[in-house]
């Protein structure tokens, strides 16, 4: 084991959307700190989920591979991973101390680590004190909220709060002979959406969103489906979105100033300027846009795009535009530290990218991602049993019907496409149509036909290369797989 090898510090949050801090262009600053992490490294400004849901995500991000090959297709599916060596494999071999702190969703379990606190998930924690079940019994009645009164309990109760100091705690139990992997989870600025002072007051005024619920009815389909759901279970909630914004801002400039405490402990300890530190989320939220709620329906950029920002020693501070997903994350940090990237990772590493050393642009001109879980798509109309009742409030975004069938997208410049597995096609250019309320499907043979071969690409470099058998695969440098060394 090399003594100069990194410490890995991964912050990730849950349903951040890319565009709600100021250096990412939001009007209003919340997440300062973040912010000065991405200055001081590096931006990536065309960062994506492999998939709109949680465990789908972090499954991709642990393996390095897309939900069609590692078969974690929904929430519900996280014992069936199909993998080869993980992220954790990875590290643990290579001298690493392995460290949690937060909301899981996802396969590995807390005997996986060296120290693990949680875990929480987005209404429940740990309950070490009678305080910390009191603040959950609170939790579950505001009902994922917006909550319309500051949380009655002090910050220490938030999750944030308390999954810094759980990170803490853990790294001071460290081997200190070995470098160390810190992975901390915030359940925020998941619903239930609720802050304390200040944190609820912080942000009076927030910019107007594009489009609200008529965007949803004009888009139609899932979109519609679960708009006139959300509207049946909890009428005029669409009435509450500037709440709603409000609070979510306030939710993350809470982890923010937590992320600044948890560097002053890094700080003081000797151990900052040692440490990669990775910022990413699994994916993003409405936050109110098209007159819906957290995810769920389609693959819009609110939902898909998410922040990646990495610092430490080796990058070269900058912001790029090259097109990446969670994917990614393994083969990346695999070369941050030495290790030979696993087979069966479908995800490339940004490594030269993000230490300014040359790299083939074809590479990294474009983005892939997968949502659904199979069968035929359910129509619009269509209203078949589901995990929950259709009567009373209760409800589930990511259900049935808004998962049903199987879309595959592209990014690419401007442009963006969709094609499922019912022959439905979606084209939108995003530098006149953000929201993709503009189909171009039929207006547009000429870009239609370049992308959908460029999907096509796709779909077959994230063909499965597991198991492996008696015959020797080529393997690229990097995992590239478009283009040699530059």
């Amino acid at each position: 084991m090399s003594a100069t090898r990194p410490n890995v510090l991964l912050l990730m949050t849950d349903q951040q959307r890319a565009d709600f801090t100021l250096g990412a262009g939001f009007e209003l600053d919340t997440m300062p700190f973040v912010d000065s992490l991405a200055a001081r490294g590096r931006r990536i400004r065309n960062a994506y989920t492999t998939a709109p849901a949680c465990v789908p995500a972090r499954t991709s991000l642990l393996t390095g591979r897309y939900p069609s090959a590692h078969r974690v297709r929904q929430n519900s599916a996280v014992s069936h991973v199909v993998r080869g060596d993980d992220l954790l494999d990875v590290l643990r071999g290579a001298g690493y101390s392995l460290h949690f702190a937060g909301k899981t969703h996802m396969y590995r379990k807390a005997e996986d680590f060296d120290t693990f606190a949680g875990p929480y998930w987005h209404e429940t924690g740990p309950e070490a004190t009678p305080e910390d079940a009191a603040f959950a019994d609170w939790m579950r009645s505001i009902d994922h909220g917006p909550a319309l009164e500051p949380t009655p309990f002090p910050l220490e109760r938030e999750f944030p709060y308390r999954i810094v100091s759980d990170a803490i705690a853990g790294l001071e139990q460290r081997d200190k002979d070995k470098p160390f992997f810190s992975w901390l989870s915030f359940p925020e600025p998941h619903n239930p959406y609720q802050a304390p002072e200040p944190y609820f007051s912080m942000f009076p005024d927030v910019p107007d969103r594009a489009h609200g619920p008529e965007a949803a009815l004009a888009k139609g389909g899932m979109y519609r489906w679960l708009r006139e759901l959300q509207e049946s279970k909890r009428p005029g909630y669409d009435d509450l979105w500037r709440r709603y914004r409000s609070t979510y801002c306030g939710m993350l400039r809470l982890i923010d100033d937590q992320l600044r405490r948890l560097f002053a402990y890094l700080d003081k300890n000797g151990l900052a300027e040692n440490t990669l530190v990775c910022f990413i989320a699994d994916h993003g939220d409405y936050v109110g846009d098209y007159g819906l709620q957290r995810k769920g329906a389609g693959m819009p950029e609110v939902l898909m795009r998410i922040p990646f920002v990495v610092a430490g020693p080796g990058v070269v501070a900058g912001a790029d535009d090259v097109y990446v997903t969670l994917a990614d994350l393994l083969p990346t940090l695999c070369e941050a530290v030495g290790e030979p990237i696993p087979f069966g990772v479908q995800g490339r590493s940004l490594w030269p990218v993000l230490t300014g050393s040359p790299y083939p642009v074809e590479e990294f001109a474009s983005c892939y991602a997968e949502r659904g879980y199979g069968g035929v798509p359910y129509e619009p109309d269509e209203h078949p049993p589901l995990h929950f009742s259709y009567e009373g409030e209760t409800y589930d975004e990511l259900n049935s019907v808004t998962q049903s069938g199987f879309t595959r997208m592209l990014r690419t410049g401007d442009w963006k496409l969709l094609y499922d597995n019912a022959g439905t096609g979606e084209l939108y250019d995003l530098s006149t149509d953000p929201y993709e309320l503009d189909n171009l499907w039929s207006t547009r043979p000429d870009v239609r036909a370049e992308l959908l071969e460029r999907l096509l690409l796709w779909a077959n470099r994230v063909v499965d290369d597991l198991p492996q058998a008696a015959y020797t695969p080529k393997r690229s440098p990097h995992n590239w797989r478009w283009a040699d060394e530059p």
